[in-house]
C-alpha cells in the first residue's frame, strides 16, 4: 500500500470516528490518536485530504444534525444543542448562525419537517427465481 492511502485511510478512520461520535466531547489529540498521527501532522493532513480543518468538520456535522432535530422535532433549542455537543447555547446559536445564516429559532420557524424517505424500486430491477 502506498503511503498516501495509508495515510487517507487513518484520516477516514477519524472522520467516521467524528460522524459516528459527534455529540461526544472530541478533541484534536484524541483524533489523532484514532488516525496514529501526531496532533500536528493530524490536523495538516485533514485539512489537505478533506478541504476543512477537523474542528470544521466536526462543527459542521453537529450543525447538520441540529438542523435536522429543529426541523422534526419540538425539543427546546437548548437541548438540541446540548444534544448534539456544544457546550453552550450561546457559542452552538453563533455557530450555527455563521454556518445557515439565519438563528436556530428562526430557521425552525422557516423550516418543514422532511417528508418520510420513500423508496421505489421497478419490480424489472429485483432479481427473478425464473431464470
Amino acid at each position: 500500500m502506498r503511503p498516501n492511502e495509508e495515510r487517507n485511510r487513518r484520516l477516514l478512520r477519524a472522520r467516521d470516528a467524528m460522524d459516528r461520535d459527534f455529540a461526544e466531547p472530541l478533541d484534536v489529540p484524541g483524533l489523532a490518536r484514532v488516525a496514529l498521527m501526531s496532533p500536528a501532522h493530524f490536523s495538516r493532513s485533514f485539512r489537505e485530504v478533506f478541504g476543512e480543518t477537523p474542528h470544521r468538520y466536526l462543527q459542521r456535522r453537529r450543525i447538520e444534525r441540529a438542523m435536522a432535530l429543529l426541523r422534526e422535532s419540538d425539543r427546546s433549542v437548548t437541548d438540541i444543542a446540548l444534544a448534539v455537543g456544544f457546550d453552550s447555547l450561546g457559542t452552538f446559536s453563533r455557530t450555527f448562525h455563521k454556518v445557515v445564516g439565519l438563528p436556530p429559532s428562526r430557521y425552525r420557524e422557516r423550516s418543514t419537517p422532511s417528508p418520510a424517505a420513500v423508496c421505489f424500486v421497478k419490480a424489472w430491477t429485483r432479481p427473478s427465481s425464473f431464470g
